[in-house]
């Protein structure tokens, strides 16, 4: 009789045994003793790291090649019965691994991987945990800084192209997502009565062949007057309109028009908790480059009416004033037969009529101050028509000029325009938001706080990721949504692949249930 020797699924972690034995031993060395903690925990991660790293690839060693339980057929139905081991690399949060896998090979066709399609392996060197750790850190900041974060949070160096290229796939399923989740119908919003749909968009600069065709034109068209900088009035049109949207539902917030001035002007007393006011729920946004305003309506109506399908709450649309944005919205209401209250932004009004009362004011001065508040607060009491009418009469028998005077024809026209939207009274009696607070932190914190970087031009495919992987985060649903991103690429890179999207089976070792090396007679 021979040696006994170890059996080849348990020898695979004695690699890792010896690690971890090192580390112990490490760790009650006189030089591990003599460290401060943060010397020891550099020494640790760096260690520890690799330990994990021995782990997962004897883990790997031990699940075997991957061999096909029944025959190995692709979607056209031609079989691949020629088993050949084949090896790849992978790239995973813990360092490099190798995964030793049977390629079913026919002649003229692609190998076909069992063990990969039961790993869901991606279809390049970086595994799944690489790329959701790029995507949100390309999500928070820039590229040079994702990179630098996964460096030094894993040890992996992803050069910049292939981190862009991890981040657009990343984001591929963002509509499919959504889709899915308002086609099963699972999900209802149990927030408050109001459900607030609001809009707004945000300019970003982009590579010339990414621009908008009108605006390439223009861009192409326009010479400016000096080499180095735009002179006065003059436009590089090198940017494309992200059109931003947002949903929430929020409780009913009855109030006063002198509380409103009183919030405006910071000097508000404390108010009881049952009076409070309530906290936007269940918030979604969006932002996109690629979709049209018209498109981006449609997708917050869609999920609108996923919240709300039997439309029992109250719909409330938050607008800045924007004349297409309101046809749009009252168009796709119409198509939906819901009723949507069209309520304009309180803020926008007061920048009017600031502007308006330098025109019989100097700016600065009390005089200009008290004139502004009496008009803001007949405005809130509903009596915007008579706050424009008058301001245009007080500016003819003033005998202002149309140069003094545009500020007021601006502030009236834009009052008149929007009547019925600035019913601010029976706004505020009913509880309705009448700011875009929320639209506005959209606009700022999904495009211009990542997109807005001094010298970036913008390819779509690059900014639109970028876009959607903010909104899923902000929205609160990114987890989900990679757990959809992740049943999507094994459906697109082994699914597919097969007869019928059925992957076959694979051999899985049965290690010893003890834990234990066993032994076997070597003659």
């Amino acid at each position: 009789m021979g040696a006994p020797v170890l059996s080849d699924n348990i020898s695979t972690f004695y690699r890792s045994d010896e690690t971890y034995g090192g580390l112990k031993n490490y760790l009650i060395s006189q030089e591990a003793l003599r460290m401060d903690h943060s010397e020891l925990e550099k020494a640790l991660t760096t260690k520890g790291q690799e330990l994990i790293r021995q782990l997962l690839q004897a883990h790997l060693d031990l699940s075997g090649p991957g061999q096909a339980i029944g025959e190995v057929r692709e979607a056209g139905d031609t079989l691949h019965e020629q088993p050949r081991p084949q090896t790849r690399e992978l790239v995973t949060l813990f360092g490099t691994v190798t995964v030793d896998r049977l390629g079913y090979a026919t002649p003229g066709k692609d190998s076909l991987h069992p063990k990969d399609a039961a790993l869901n392996l991606p279809s390049d060197r970086y595994s799944l945990g690489i790329r959701k750790r790029i995507a949100l850190e390309a999500a928070k900041g820039s590229f040079e800084e994702a990179m630098a974060e996964v460096a030094l949070a894993t040890g992996i160096q992803v050069p910049k192209r292939q981190a862009e290229e991890l981040t657009v796939r990343a984001a591929q399923d963002f509509g499919a997502f959504y889709q899915e989740r308002r086609e099963t119908a699972l999900w209802r919003d149990p927030g408050g009565k109001i459900l607030v749909l609001t809009f707004d968009g945000k300019g970003v600069v982009m590579r010339k062949q990414d621009l908008r065709e009108a605006t390439r034109k223009k861009a192409e068209e326009t010479t400016h007057r000096l080499e180095t900088r735009l002179s006065s009035g003059e436009k590089r049109n090198a940017k494309r309109m992200a059109t931003v949207g947002a949903i929430y539902t929020v409780k009913a917030y009855p109030r006063a028009p002198e509380e409103v001035l009183h919030a405006l002007a910071g000097d508000i007393g404390p108010r009881p908790a049952s009076l409070e006011r309530p906290h936007p729920e269940n918030k979604r946004v969006l932002a996109s480059l690629e979709s049209t305003p018209a498109e981006v309506i449609a997708e917050i109506f869609d999920d609108a009416n996923l919240r709300d399908p039997k439309h029992g709450k109250t719909w409330v649309a938050l607008v800045d004033g924007n004349a297409n944005q309101i046809k749009l919205i009252r168009e796709e209401a119409g198509r939906r037969g819901v009723s949507v209250r069209i309520v304009a932004d309180f803020i926008h009004v007061t920048e009017y009529v600031w502007r308006a009362g330098t025109a019989f004011h100097d700016p600065g001065t009390k005089e200009l101050e008290a004139w502004v508040q009496s008009r803001l607060l007949e405005i809130l009491n509903g009596n915007g028509g008579q706050v424009a009418g008058g301001m245009r009469r007080s500016a003819t028998l003033r005998g202002l000029n149309p140069e003094q005077r545009k500020p007021v024809d601006a502030c009236a026209r834009y009052i008149l325009t929007l009547r019925r939207a600035v019913s601010y009274k029976w706004f505020l009696s009913e509880g309705y938001p009448i700011a875009t607070g929320v639209i506005e932190g959209a606009c700022r914190h999904l495009v211009k706080d990542r997109m807005d970087v001094t010298g970036a031009r913008w390819s779509l495919t690059g900014a639109e990721a970028i876009l959607r992987l903010r909104a899923l985060r902000s929205s609160g649903d990114f987890d989900e949504y990679w757990a959809f991103h992740e049943a999507q690429e094994k459906l697109r890179n082994h699914a597919a692949r097969y007869k019928d999207g059925i992957i076959p089976e694979v051999v899985v070792p049965n290690p010893s249930p003890t834990g234990r090396p066993r032994f076997r007679v070597v003659k």
